[in-house]
């Protein structure tokens, strides 16, 4: 069963997202420690309008792509859940595009997406 069956995104809030590369260490929620990172490499850094003051280190999101500026940009009906790890403002490497609610590891970022862009419309869901 796909998770969007199990989780309707008609609940789910609209925002933007990114995507940034290594190094990801160290940072904001965990500093140094490796551990942080799930085993499926999807994670994420928090933007302003989720960062909660540090609140949502550690929560996880289901993040869809809804959009972006080139047609087929977005895997359809794909779901990703993601861990915060990060404070978006402060990752060692700059984010493809600047103030989005969340910015995605490389690997997040490419399990939604089909093609290269700086930045997507999502719907995303704690």
């Amino acid at each position: 069963m796909n998770s969007y069956m199990i989780f309707p995104f008609c609940l789910a809030d609209v925002g933007t997202a990114a995507q940034y590369s290594p190094p990801y260490l160290p940072t904001v929620c965990y500093s140094d420690d490796q551990t942080q990172f799930p085993s499926s490499n999807l994670f994420a850094a928090a933007g302003d309008g989720i960062w909660d003051n540090g609140a949502s280190c550690g929560r996880q999101y289901l993040v869809r792509c809804i959009s972006a500026s080139w047609l087929g940009t977005c895997v359809p009906d794909r779901i990703i859940q993601v861990k915060i790890v990060d404070y978006a403002p402060t990752t060692q490497f700059p984010p493809s595009a600047q103030s989005t609610t969340i910015v995605l590891s490389e690997t997040a970022f490419s399990g939604i997406t089909n093609l290269a862009v700086d930045s997507i419309n999502i719907e995303f869901q704690h």
